[in-house]
């Protein structure tokens, strides 16, 4: 019998026993934990997981999944697309900082989709800057480009819109040596 793959949403009200209950169900329907990332967030625990179960019990699991919604979690299934994103690209992360204002992730997404580039991974926070007190916003992001996309080139982009922006903000090769 194959195995099915699904990715779970899941978010609730922070309290403890919340990825208990997830990994107990997922457990309790022979279904193996794959990958995951999760967080607290404004008093909400937000994640997302992959998992692998058989076939015949993928409906049975999403069932008990969505049945959390009892204990306070509610839990969004559905079957991984599988790998469609071309990784045959260079792998770049991006840095960013600067003051905090409406409007920064979406003017960096915008010149990062115009160009074709797959944002793979994006964390984000706030923090008080050091001497003045104001806020700091601050950007990790893993980027895949196209074939076709060279580093230099987005490097040399992404520098000019980090002006007119007024953030700092660095493109590195993981290969990099630090």
């Amino acid at each position: 019998m194959a195995n099915a793959s699904l990715v779970l949403t899941v978010i609730g009200p922070d309290r403890p026993g919340l990825v208990e209950a997830v990994s107990e169900t997922v457990a309790a329907h022979g279904a193996s934990w794959l990958e995951s990332r999760m967080a607290h967030l404004a008093g909400q625990f937000a994640g997302l997981l992959r998992v692998s179960v058989a076939e015949d019990r993928a409906d049975a699991l999403s069932a008990a999944l969505q049945a959390l919604h009892g204990r306070g979690l509610r839990v969004i299934v559905a079957p991984a697309a599988g790998e469609r994103t071309d990784l045959s690209g260079p792998r770049l992360r991006l840095d960013l900082v600067g003051l905090d204002r409406p409007g920064i992730v979406r003017e960096i997404a915008h010149a990062l989709a115009e160009r074709g580039i797959n944002v793979e991974e994006l964390e984000s926070r706030t923090s008080s800057a050091p001497m003045s007190g104001e806020t700091l916003f601050h950007v990790e992001a893993w980027l895949r480009l196209p074939p076709d996309v060279g580093a230099e080139a987005l490097r040399g982009a992404l520098e000019k819109l980090a002006d007119e922006l007024m953030v700092e903000l660095s493109l590195s090769d993981p290969g990099d040596p630090v």
